[in-house]
């Protein structure tokens, strides 16, 4: 039992008294503070300004391989930028295919062309059968869930657990269910909750046997580097071990310099199967005839390779750390004893998850905008944007300044007892 419910009517009528005290002043300093996504810190992107120096002159801007980047050609990106996300993805060169500067951009596309050409190993397109449904762990990435909703592909919730997805529901879906066409996975650092999928997982997800041919995995692994600690998370490679068993064709890798480099102007990539790879070099040459090169080509030259990269992440891990130490240590100091919520020490990505009592996640992120602090949705984590418990809520504490970080937490968690007040005492 919580000491809020251990308390009487009149104990927490005092404390609602005293708690909407507190709330009214920190309303007054009419503050406009901004943890609702992941989004880097100006300190963070300026780390990359020396890339904007990279290429100074006509000779620079051939590639080592004789390619001009500044002419068409070369679809699947520049055989150097290839190179450098087969390091960062752990799979083959030729398993590569670079795309523009969003990750984000080519998981609606590898689904749109889904609904309209279909996979290796389907009978015919997503958009010309029946029924569509994705699973969807949660919580989740809400862009993941809105993809979905735009296509109208129904989501079936899969229960989030320590080690990744609750993998008896997934196979029992997957393996069951010829309408299951693709599960969305953030397998390191999971957003919102940090979970990284466990090697028996990974094995798992390697071993699937779809009733569907043109079931894919749609493997967002955006914080594969971005750690938080000097002891990093392991991730299987999950390629490795589907060409183990022969089942590579259900696996779509993705990765950007999103996070790494500029946010708005990094570079994306899809990994995939050789068959998977052919059928999107047809589609996508009828689109484009090549990505912005010269941005591939400041990349390979800026980060070398993937040593280049992590000696990068760790100048942002020094900008990083010090704002998620700040959140968890103001959560464990303001909300620890009361025993009223629980939240995640990550070791890495970009999200702190804050679990309120059953009820209350709605009211928080009310009370805090209309305090000056604006928060994700509360559901946003969950298909549909409906959290069935009402508790969840995704903190980014990227973003602002340490002395803004500290003001939003502060008034996050006197929100946070507000609402369990409120709560238990409309009880």
């Amino acid at each position: 039992m919580s000491r809020y419910q251990a308390m009487s009517k009149d104990e927490l009528s005092q404390e609602l008294t005293a708690l909407r005290q507190a709330y009214h002043e920190k309303k007054a300093l009419g503050l406009s503070l901004d943890m609702s996504r992941g989004k880097p810190s100006a300190e963070q992107l300026d780390l990359s300004m020396g890339m904007l120096d990279v290429l100074k002159s006509t000779d620079s801007l051939v590639t080592k391989s004789g390619i001009d980047a500044r002419n068409y050609g070369q679809l699947e990106g520049l055989p150097e930028a290839r190179q450098l996300f087969a390091e960062l993805m752990g799979i083959e060169p030729d398993e590569v295919f670079i795309c523009g500067n969003s990750s984000l951009n080519m998981m609606y596309d590898t689904v749109s062309r889904g609904m309209v050409f279909g996979f290796p190993g389907g009978t015919k397109p997503w958009g010309k059968q029946q029924k569509l449904k994705f699973l969807c762990p949660a919580p989740g990435y809400d862009r993941h869930f809105a993809i979905c909703e735009v296509f109208g592909i129904q989501m079936i919730t899969i229960p989030m657990t320590p080690e990744g997805p609750d993998m008896n529901l997934v196979e029992s879906w997957v393996n069951n269910d010829d309408t299951v066409k693709g599960i969305w996975c953030v397998p390191q650092y999971s957003n919102p909750e940090g979970i990284t999928y466990s090697d028996e997982t990974v094995r798992r997800f390697a071993n699937l046997k779809p009733a569907a041919g043109d079931f894919r995995i749609f493997w967002d692994n955006a914080y594969c580097v971005h750690h938080l600690t000097d002891q990093p998370a392991h991730l299987l490679n999950l390629m490795d071990e589907c060409k183990k068993v022969g089942s590579e064709d259900m696996v779509i890798m993705f990765s950007s310099t999103s996070k790494i480099s500029f946010s708005g102007a990094g570079v994306a990539a899809i990994g995939c199967s050789r068959t998977n790879m052919a059928a999107l070099e047809r589609v996508i040459a009828m689109q484009v005839i090549s990505f912005d090169k010269m941005n591939q080509l400041r990349h390979v030259r800026f980060f070398k390779n993937l040593d280049g990269i992590k000696a990068h992440m760790e100048k942002h891990r020094a900008l990083l750390k010090p704002r998620f130490d700040m959140v968890t240590t103001t959560l464990w100091n303001e909300l620890g004893d009361l025993e009223i919520a629980n939240w995640t020490n990550p070791k890495g990505g970009y999200f702190i998850s804050l679990d309120t009592m059953d009820g209350c996640a709605t009211r928080v992120v009310s009370l805090c905008r209309e305090a000056g602090v604006k928060l994700t949705d509360a559901g946003a984590t969950f298909p549909y944007g409906k959290d069935p418990r009402d508790r969840n809520i995704r903190i980014a504490p990227s973003y602002p300044t340490l002395d803004e970080l500290q003001k939003a937490t502060d008034i996050l968690c006197l929100c946070v007892k507000l609402a369990t007040v409120e709560k238990l005492l409309e009880e």
